[in-house]
């Protein structure tokens, strides 16, 4: 089954909540916790923000159900450091409000959206891609992490 991206971290931001709220161990606070999820969230919207204004640049889709219509391979500004930036934002939003809710078992979570991203999207996006771009998205992957 495919699910929009957006909507596989709206699951698993579901899942912290309810992990936070009924789960009687595991909260914690530290001084700043507060500060680093509003940075965290504000580093998920740029880097988020960046990847799809590159994808406009280069007049290709941002749909990742739809790769047949991807015209161009984009590897520059924070494609550099990052095959999949706006997947990188997610991740970015889930840890900014595992901090929020603050319980330490919400990490496991993130994880778990890393790893159903790794295994059900990113995967079958890295095979289109290769058969789209051939050798040059191979060396791409071997220049950049998928993740950070």
């Amino acid at each position: 089954m495919k699910i929009l991206p957006p909507f596989v971290m709206l699951i698993f931001a579901g899942l912290m909540y309810v992990l936070a709220k009924f789960l009687p161990v595991g909260d914690f606070d530290f001084f700043g916790r507060i500060e680093l999820a509003i940075f965290l969230f504000s580093l998920a919207l740029l880097v988020t923000l960046l990847a799809l204004f590159q994808f406009a640049r280069a007049k290709t889709t941002s749909n990742p159900f739809n790769l047949s219509k991807t015209s161009a391979l984009v590897t520059n500004g924070i494609y550099k450091f990052t095959r999949n930036p706006m997947y990188l934002g997610l991740l970015l939003l889930l840890l900014a409000f595992g901090l929020k809710m603050g319980n330490a078992f919400n990490t496991l979570l993130a994880a778990g959206f890393v790893y159903y991203m790794n295994h059900f999207q990113i995967k079958k996006e890295e095979e289109a891609l290769l058969g789209l771009f051939g050798k040059e998205y191979s060396a791409y992957c071997k220049a950049t992490r998928r993740w950070f």
